[in-house]
């Protein structure tokens, strides 16, 4: 873990993007399509982790992007390249552009100064999106990454963000995937080893302790 001296210095308001990653009704709420992954959100105290930290990024003058997966009726642009794709056509929940399945899961709170990017196609919310050139344009340098799942898109956002040359921070109970043992096990024997690795309170800590950023 790095020190609270450390974490500061990575964690300025001006040059820090909080980034959420398929926090959605279709993947994290009631009626997901993967209720399991959905179970482990929300059981672990992830998604509510998740939560804190758009609260605390509200507060401090901290930009919020929030990273959402989502189809067209009719599957135009869409992968079909890899089992993950061909199963999700038939989940009894598909995020279809515009429905419920897509709109941010309590407890996230979106403000009007968020920004919302959505995906038709592949599996990470950094690589083919707008994400990449949003963040240059905010003058991100330290991105924080949260959200699920630990399988999939949360490894593939911190792999492109930190080839794209941001430090990443990981706050490792915001995070989730299934099964429950093999979020900790992502996070110690790969995710450590490129990024920075925090809980939600040491980045809470770091965040109270900065100056409010003017609007």
């Amino acid at each position: 873990m790095p020190s609270s001296e450390e974490l500061r210095d990575l964690l300025d308001p001006d040059s820090t993007v909080l980034l959420t990653v398929e926090c959605q009704q279709g993947v994290v709420g009631p009626g997901a399509a993967l209720p399991q992954l959905a179970a482990a959100a929300r059981e672990s105290g992830a998604l509510a982790n998740v939560g804190r930290l758009v609260d605390a990024a509200h507060e401090r003058g901290v930009q919020v992007v929030h990273a959402i997966a989502e189809r067209r009726p009719d599957g135009r642009g869409a992968n079909r390249n890899a089992r993950l794709f061909r199963a999700a056509e038939r989940f009894p929940v598909q995020q279809l552009s515009g429905t419920a399945a897509t709109c941010l899961a309590p407890p996230i709170e979106v403000a009007e100064q968020d920004l919302v990017v959505r995906r038709l196609h592949g599996l990470s919310p950094v690589q083919g999106t707008d994400v990449d050139a949003l963040l240059r344009n905010l003058g991100c340098r330290t991105l924080v990454v949260s959200g699920v799942s630990a399988n999939v898109a949360i490894p593939n956002a911190v792999f492109d963000a930190v080839n794209r040359g941001y430090t990443v921070v990981v706050p490792s109970d915001a995070i989730a995937g299934v099964p429950a043992d093999y979020t900790p096990a992502m996070i110690r024997h790969t995710l450590a080893l490129v990024a920075t690795v925090a809980t939600t309170d040491e980045v809470l800590d770091c965040l109270r302790r900065t100056a409010v950023r003017p609007e």
